[in-house]
């Protein structure tokens, strides 16, 4: 006497169900290498963005060989405002920003060439310049004989500013001679007329061998301002890679969940179908 149909039906229950089950086994694994995916993603885009906040490399040549250790940076520096008017008394050029210089110098002292920061303090800094159609100058005068110059440049034809020159100069205490570094061939700070430059991001700018500078909270627009009020701001590169992180994580999450969902959703539709079958 051979099986009965029930225990037939039985057995092919039993092996349709185990095929479910296996078949959500390899769903849910699925799923956990999709997750595994987007957290590789999400390292290498905190990878890249690490990459893109490096400190820009100063203009090649040869440097003094230096013993002593590189300084503890100083805190982050206070944001400072600063103005410069026109002739009749109307602001043309307007700067918001912490601002912190690293200098390699000859220490009296010491008999030595070290390094050293200094953050810039806007309340005993003076601020002053010169506004004309295509160049704006800011000259900003610290404590212990600091002139650091900011000159930006503007390009009528495609309407475009940027930072072209930066000069420090300083007679520090423990300076062996005054110091003094310039470079007007900068391509920094690019912006559009009209509008600000906005970088919150803290960014490096190297200006020559022995000296750059550090802005934090930067804004500034040295052209076609409208009263005292900064225009629309342009993002830099570094505040863009920062929203882009954020952006990453919800998306893979987002995907995650939608993976689990459309797994779920799966396997108890072919459970249902299977009970309706036996």
């Amino acid at each position: 006497m051979g099986p009965s149909r029930d225990s037939k039906s039985a057995v092919t229950s039993d092996l349709k169900e185990t095929g479910y089950i296996l078949a959500c086994i390899i769903i849910d694994v699925t799923a956990l290498g999709c997750f595994v995916y987007y957290i590789l993603c999400l390292f290498l885009a905190v990878t890249l963005h690490q990459s893109f906040a490096a400190t820009d490399v100063p203009p090649t040549a040869a440097a003094p060989q230096t013993t002593a250790l590189p300084p503890v940076p100083p805190a982050r520096p206070e944001r400072g405002n600063y103005t410069v008017t026109n002739g009749n008394g109307t602001v043309c050029l307007m700067a918001r920003m912490g601002l912190q210089l690293n200098i390699r110098f000859s220490s009296a002292s010491l008999n030595n060439t070290v390094q050293d920061v200094l953050n810039l303090q806007p309340n005993v800094t003076k601020s002053s310049g010169s506004c004309d159609s295509d160049s704006a100058t800011l000259l900003l005068m610290a404590e212990e004989k600091t002139n650091l110059t900011f000159l930006f440049s503007l390009n009528a034809t495609s309407s475009k500013y940027h930072l072209s020159g930066v000069t420090l100069s300083a007679a520090w205490p423990d300076m062996s001679e005054p110091f003094s570094a310039s470079n007007s061939s900068l391509d920094y700070l690019r912006g559009t007329l009209g509008r600000s430059y906005m970088c919150r991001e803290e960014q490096t700018l190297a200006v020559a061998v022995n000296f750059s500078l550090n802005t934090f909270q930067l804004q500034v627009q040295p052209f076609g301002l409208t009263g005292d009020q900064f225009g629309a701001a342009e993002e830099c590169q570094l505040d863009e890679d920062d929203m882009l992180i954020p952006i990453i994580v919800g998306t893979a999450l987002a995907s995650l969940v939608l993976i689990v969902l459309v797994a779920y959703l799966i396997g108890r539709k072919r459970s249902h179908a299977g009970y309706q079958t036996i």
